[in-house]
């Protein structure tokens, strides 16, 4: 259930002597890279200080590294948001849980040990999704840090930023900091909603989720993965029936790792492992703690000079490849006209004449720059189909094998929506 608390040990204020020496070396005088509207002194190690609220969503492995950051940079004011509870195989990489926090919620424990180590600064938790809270409580920051692990939680939280910007109100923009790692590859971005490009405009350069065809896997496996995927995706339902395979039950995974390594003895296949098949039943790419470091430092780095104006900040994307050496490189992603949060344009896109409503489903489903799960559809002048509440998806569900042309003509209007996305996406429909 979600709960905000005020955790144990309080904040100090006491600062001793020196304690931001460092940090002071860059606020005290400008620099050959400062920008214009710097001012240099007291005003803005105030600001930093005493008057800063910074939002930090997810306390995971990269968002323990962005909080302990952002409290030893000078940052007091920091408010935390995280819906998960510790795992033991969190305690590898996320390095401000002990044993004995498995069990409790990421986001108190995280405040508590950073207020406890880091005098005084003020760590707010949140137990809960970032989707519980209003407008009012997202315009109280100056600036918003992802951590995230969730694609979905990145689409809403940038739609929900860039929603906020009122023209008339420079105080209701409010800069997001996206940071991400996967295995010894991260990013981090300065998004500047309605300015910059958004999250959404960038959807198609994820990385599509790794699926094995059905052929292979069930007549030529060729790799331990192939074996595992046959015991998850074949051998469960026509074994175990109707049970849900539950990927974090200890049980499932043994009796998945049993079979796969059976397959893979009678195809001589060798590397099956129960790491391994746990990673492939839950999509899951290790975690590497130097990467979400890397990236975490960068983020920091990023929320310190927008915060002090003291250099200029990234434009707007940095990427990390460590797979083969370390490489990085930054680049301006643009902005997408087309882009439904900030772009304002509707998507066109060509499909048969055959083809179905279920079929549009299922390509907005997969292509690459849309990706909306469970989309409902409707015309500006009546539903087509929806998801929920459930009496309207059984009223509309008979339209799902109709064809599109039926119900949307040539160059017609479709406009899409999803439970999950504080926005709609308008597509142009043309037919070929």
């Amino acid at each position: 259930m979600a709960t905000e608390i005020n955790v144990n040990g309080a904040a100090t204020s006491s600062d001793w002597q020196d304690r931001y020496y460092h940090v002071d070396q860059i606020l005290d005088r400008p620099g050959p890279r400062t920008d214009p509207s710097f001012l240099a002194g007291d005003e803005v190690k105030d600001f930093l200080r005493n008057k800063c609220k910074i939002l930090v969503i997810g306390a995971g492995g990269l968002g323990c590294e962005i909080l302990a950051n952002l409290a030893l940079t000078g940052f007091k004011d920091i408010h935390l948001i995280d819906m998960d509870t510790i795992d033991i195989s969190n305690l590898n990489r996320q390095f401000l849980f002990r044993p004995a926090d498995v069990g409790r919620p990421k986001a108190i424990v995280a405040a508590e040990y950073v207020m406890k180590r880091v005098p005084g600064v003020m760590v707010t938790p949140y137990y809960g999704k970032i989707q519980d809270k209003g407008d009012d409580y997202y315009l109280q920051f100056n600036l918003v840090i992802c951590g995230l692990d969730s694609v979905e939680a990145r689409r809403w939280i940038n739609a929900t930023l860039v929603n906020l910007v009122d023209p008339e109100n420079p105080e209701s923009l409010k800069p997001l900091i996206d940071g991400g790692t996967e295995g010894f590859k991260g990013q981090a971005r300065v998004i500047l909603p309605t300015v910059s490009s958004c999250y959404e405009c960038s959807l198609d350069m994820l990385n599509k989720p790794t699926t094995f065809p059905i052929c292979t896997i069930a007549n030529t496996p060729r790799l331990p993965e192939h074996c595992i995927e046959w015991a998850s995706v074949l051998e469960w339902p026509r074994a175990r029936g109707d049970e849900k395979l539950d990927t974090d039950d200890p049980e499932h995974i043994g009796w998945l790792y049993s079979i796969a390594v059976a397959r893979a003895k009678e195809f001589k296949i060798e590397g099956v492992t129960w790491s391994l098949t746990q990673g492939v039943v839950k999509n899951v790419i290790p975690a590497i703690a130097s990467t979400n470091a890397i990236i975490a430092a960068s983020c920091c780095n990023e929320a310190f000079k927008i915060a002090t104006s003291s250099a200029a900040y990234l434009n707007n994307y940095f990427m990390l490849i460590g797979t083969e050496g370390v490489y990085s490189y930054t680049f301006e992603h643009e902005k997408r006209d087309h882009c439904p949060v900030c772009g304002g344009e509707a998507l066109e896109i060509s499909i048969s004449r055959d083809w179905t409503i279920e079929q549009l489903i299922e390509l907005l489903t997969e292509k690459q720059n849309i990706q909306i799960k469970k989309p409902s559809l409707a015309t500006p002048g009546k539903p087509i189909y929806f998801q929920q509440p459930p009496q309207l998806e059984e009223a509309t569900r008979p339209n799902l094998e109709k064809k599109v042309l039926e119900l949307v003509p040539d160059g017609g209007e479709v406009v899409v929506t999803a439970s999950t996305l504080p926005f709609s996406l308008s597509l142009i429909v043309t037919y070929i």
